[in-house]
């Protein structure tokens, strides 16, 4: 049996439409006033508001918000005189779930009381349903049906509300910077802002001053001071992306920070305090990059309070329908472009295919298809994928190439690395699995020049 609270400050309306309610079955709470409402609300279970907008003292719409404020889930319906409209929808965008105008006839009033209450009641099952599939945790633009996918947001779900240092781990393109986002979205800092930073894409004599900031003069060129982007990031987060190619000075300021929450800034004396959360990624092994000398083990151990690692898309492919979709939504808001569905036939052709470039591949394909599609069904003949990269097992009966050494073919290989990176050292070493300081070595072996620091 349901319990509706009616607040209505007119005593024959009040009673009038406790019997209406009444002879449907329900239980009917009653106050002549919204400050007798609020006791009855802390003190009574109640499923449903009906509320007047005029009331004396507190006025129907102060009700309301408090009402939503001790249970945003609560539906309230409120009534209002026929000239006072722009009052309703006051009270629609403050959260009531619904108005009815006076003068107005008592099945108009059970109609939608039912209404409500059928809303609630199914928004309940929905949330026990989801629960009971396994599909508790969710967040925007986050496809997250497989279980492994869940476990990441499970995950995410218990860090967030709390101040700990996370590791996001996985191949380049899972989406590490989604689930980021995703952490301090839900937690208490999402007010505060998210600033991020790709320690790849800047070069190493300019990192120190992107993270902490200069003062006048530091260097040539320094004009005036400037913030670095821990104080930006200040009671908010701080998302560093790639931290496995910090270069070791960095790596020392880094772990001052974690540890006392102060720096200086490059060339200055002042100390600066910050209140910041540290969320770092990488898609190298670090474990590997401390046996090598190039990570320091104090900070790893820092970063690696809460670690969570994101699997590749070829482990979690029952989710690549749904990641479809939702680039299929993303893209065909582009002008020009009306694609709007898939065949059953190009989604097997991309369950099939090895995605060794994850969630952004897919992404690239999908947009790919739409700009090239000519009707409004992406179809096999649209998909186009990248060759497979050649596994070591089915080379491993060519061993080498014909008349090539090891360290001619290892040449090759930095070689073809630096093509397909456009020359980017940085993106040259994620290709080949090395750290730039080990790709500086190989460089100045076959004598290619490495003058900008990696870039």
């Amino acid at each position: 049996m349901a319990t509706i609270l009616i607040i209505e400050d007119e005593a024959k309306m009040r009673r009038l439409l406790e019997l209406n309610l009444g002879d449907d079955g329900f239980k009917t709470l009653s106050a002549g006033d919204a400050e007798t409402g609020v006791k009855l609300l802390g003190s009574e279970p109640v499923d449903l508001v009906l509320t007047d907008l005029k009331l004396p003292g507190m006025s129907g719409l102060e009700l309301l918000q408090a009402a939503k404020q001790s249970n945003p889930a609560l539906p309230v319906v409120v009534m209002t005189a026929f000239g006072s409209v722009e009052t309703a929808v006051e009270a629609m965008k403050a959260g009531a779930s619904d108005y009815v105008l006076k003068p107005f006839s008592l099945a108009e009033i059970r109609m939608v009381v039912h209404k409500e209450l059928d809303v609630s009641r199914l928004r309940e099952e929905n949330r026990s349903l989801r629960e009971a599939l396994g599909q508790k945790y969710s967040h925007p633009n986050i496809i997250a049906r497989s279980a492994k996918m869940q476990e990441v947001l499970a995950t995410v779900e218990r860090v967030a509300s709390t101040n700990a240092t996370v590791l996001l781990g996985g191949e380049s393109g899972v989406g590490k910077d989604l689930i980021a986002r995703a952490i301090h979205e839900k937690s208490r800092r999402a007010a505060g802002p998210f600033i991020k930073i790709n320690s790849t894409a800047i070069p190493e004599n300019l990192l120190e001053s992107e993270l902490f900031g200069y003062e006048k003069g530091a260097f040539t060129g320094a004009a005036t001071s400037k913030p670095g982007k821990f104080e930006l990031a200040d009671k908010g987060t701080l998302f560093l992306d790639e931290i496995g190619d910090v270069p070791p000075a960095t790596q020392v300021k880094l772990l001052r920070v974690l540890q006392e929450r102060e720096f200086e800034r490059l060339g200055g004396t002042r100390t600066v305090k910050v209140d910041v959360r540290l969320l770092a990624a990488t898609n190298r092994d670090l474990r590997a990059a401390l046996e090598e000398g190039t990570f320091r083990e104090d900070l790893y151990y820092r970063l690696n309070v809460v670690p969570i690692d994101i699997p590749p898309l070829r482990e979690h492919k029952e989710d690549i329908p749904d990641l479809v979709n939702l680039f299929l939504r993303r893209f065909a808001s582009d002008p020009g472009r009306e694609v709007a569905t898939i065949s059953d036939e190009a989604l097997d052709l991309l369950r099939a295919h090895s995605w060794m470039g994850n969630v952004r591949e897919l992404q690239n394909v999908i947009e790919r298809a739409c700009a090239l599609a000519k009707t409004s069904k992406l179809e096999v003949g649209d998909i186009h994928l990248d060759s497979p990269r050649r596994s070591a097992s089915s080379s491993a009966d060519r061993f080498l190439p014909e008349g090539m050494t090891l360290d001619q073919y290892e040449d090759e290989l930095i070689r073809e690395a630096l093509k397909r990176a456009a020359g980017n050292k940085s993106q040259a070493a994620r290709l080949l699995g090395l750290s730039r300081n080990a790709l500086r070595y190989r460089l100045s072996k076959i004598g290619i020049e490495d003058e900008n620091g990696g870039e």
